[in-house]
């Protein structure tokens, strides 16, 4: 198969011709015919996230066919389309397995981080934690939906049911979940840098009642906000911008150092959270209301050879949406 591997964080991938994978036990092989670039897929490439397998393919937002079946795989067939998340396998047997958070297992493993990804023509699989795709889905288009959406939806259900809600930090998960709220009824205010007004066009686009600079304060004060740019300093901006009792959520794997702030931007009952991971049940959810809602995906699509063209891009903030990778 033909693949990008990462060799050491900060270099660049490297596109390498490897032996078909076989699925052992419980898995299936995915022959890929989409794959998103995450910001994830960035920490691990450049190093922020530790202990990364190396070398590793990345990617995590991957849509395919299953072309082989592992012995004890049932439900599964030879050409069923299905997509492969960020979740990839736990214990199911630490205390958050077994209280249904398996979102916050001791020992998890993840696609494109601890087990190889997307960014190849095949991946496997543990068949447990792979979805059923409708087959008629379009596969670029599919692909946000496995980490941008479903993480997106995961800090929406946190955020809580606020009518005013705060995006800061407009790419790929924004652009879905600023459509879901739309559906939903909810009023969006779109958060970018000040020098981005492309994304604020865009914002608009979809919806946004308002866009403007993250170092703006929005016209009326938010229910909520989400923070999707991994930047620490959004975080009081955040909360400056919610009421009191509000709710402010981290949705990123990956911050820079939040900055000292005052008691008074947290006092009023205001509350800061974050999200880790996603379960099953998140997507099972998630994928029932992205069709509900007829969620559209804006999407760059790049050769797999090109993937490190499609990192830059997505690193210096020149993509509307989301990239994916088409082997």
């Amino acid at each position: 198969m033909r693949a990008m591997i990462l060799e050491r964080p900060g270099h660049p991938l490297k596109l390498v011709e490897l032996p078909d994978p076989q699925p052992g036990y419980g898995e299936v092989r995915v022959k890929v015919t989409a794959c998103g670039v995450c910001r994830t897929d960035l920490h691990v490439i450049d190093g922020e996230l530790p202990d990364a397998r190396l070398p590793i393919i990345p990617g995590h937002e991957i849509v395919g066919r299953i072309d082989a079946v592992g012995e004890g795989v049932d439900g599964f067939n030879v050409g069923q389309r299905v997509g492969i998340p960020w979740l990839a396998k736990t214990c199911g047997k630490c205390s958050f397995c077994l209280q249904g958070r398996e979102n916050l297992c001791d020992v998890p493993e993840f696609t494109g981080y601890t087990r190889n990804g997307g960014y190849a023509s095949h991946a496997v699989a543990d068949a447990q934690f792979v979805f059923v795709l409708p087959d008629e889905g379009d596969d670029v288009a599919s692909a946000p939906l496995l980490c941008a959406g479903l993480i997106g939806w995961r800090s929406l259900c946190i955020a809580g049911n606020g009518k005013r809600i705060g995006l800061y930090g407009f790419g790929a998960a924004a652009h879905i979940i600023a459509q879901v709220a739309r559906w939903q009824n909810r009023v969006v205010f779109a958060f970018t840098r000040s020098s981005d007004t492309a994304s604020q066009d865009f914002a608009r686009r979809l919806g946004a009642c308002w866009a403007g600079s993250s170092d703006e304060q929005p016209p009326e004060f938010l229910d909520c906000a989400i923070i999707y740019a991994p930047v620490g300093a959004l975080v009081p901006a955040a909360l400056r911008a919610v009421r009191k009792g509000g709710r402010v959520v981290c949705a990123g794997i990956h911050m820079s150092d939040i900055p000292g702030f005052p008691y008074d931007l947290l006092w009023g009952e205001r509350q800061l959270a974050s999200v880790a991971n996603l379960t099953r049940a998140d997507g099972l959810e998630f994928f029932e209301v992205a069709r509900k809602a007829r969620i559209v995906t804006e999407t760059v699509t790049y050769p797999l050879a090109h993937a490190n063209e499609a990192l830059s891009d997505l690193r210096a903030g020149r993509l509307q949406g989301a990239a994916v990778l088409v082997p």
